[in-house]
């Protein structure tokens, strides 16, 4: 579904140009920005249905740009970066990042990732009327509202830590192999890179789970992948 607003922000010129270039061919909207705090701005003004962040920005760098934006946004963010070190990925997820991609990239990588990205929230949106609830000993799981409790306690979730946890408590006691879950999730094949994936479940664990060491829900299935303990 063409015609959907997305902020494009890196302090680089040339990757603005080439990013919105190739996203406007695909009929979507773009606003761009090169500074963190402009990009806020603009956020709050537009209200865009996603946004690609570059992480290293002057004045406001796109790690606290992300934590801004998800006070109050939903929508999904991608992170860019020069920068590939398993704790800039850690990083960028924990703070509410959905996706990364490392530079250089792709440009038809990173418009399929977009599409992913906003084909799973028009899905949402279509199921919004649809009042559902997944309940488990100790755990609680609102489709409508998209909120989680645990032992009763509201825990807040990003939306892929969310999305996984729906696919898994759908299908319980059924292993989901790490590509399966991962395609389920982000929309598109890992290419053999689950390293997303393996994140963003360490991640829910530590929200979720009493004992992330020992979990009681999302149990490992060794060289395979997943399952959700009922």
């Amino acid at each position: 579904m063409a015609g959907e607003i997305i902020l494009v922000v890196d302090d680089e010129e040339e990757i603005v140009e080439l990013i919105s270039l190739y996203l406007r061919k695909e009929g979507y909207q773009v606003i761009s920005s090169h500074s963190g705090s402009e990009a806020l701005t603009l956020v709050q003004e537009h209200r865009p249905d996603l946004v690609i962040l570059d992480i290293l920005l002057p004045e406001t760098d796109g790690i606290e740009v992300c934590r801004q934006i998800r006070k109050s946004h939903n929508t999904p963010i991608l992170f860019l970066s020069c920068k590939s070190e398993d704790m800039d990925i850690i990083l960028g997820f924990s703070i509410g990042g959905d996706d990364y991609i490392t530079k250089p990239f792709s440009p038809g990588q990173l418009v399929a990732r977009v599409k992913a990205h906003l084909r799973r929230d028009h899905l949402l949106e279509q199921h919004k009327e649809e009042s559902q609830h997944l309940n488990f000993p100790g755990l609680e799981i609102d489709l409508l509202s998209r909120t989680v409790r645990v032992d009763g306690t509201l825990v807040p979730l990003s939306s892929k830590e969310f999305d996984l946890l729906i696919h898994l408590a759908k299908s319980p006691n059924k292993v989901i192999s790490l590509e399966q879950l991962y395609k389920m999730t982000w929309g598109v094949d890992s290419n053999g890179d689950t390293r997303t994936l393996l994140v963003h479940i360490s991640n829910l664990r530590k929200k979720i789970e009493p004992h992330p060491s020992d979990p009681r829900f999302i149990h490992t299935v060794r060289g395979i992948g997943y399952k959700f303990n009922a």
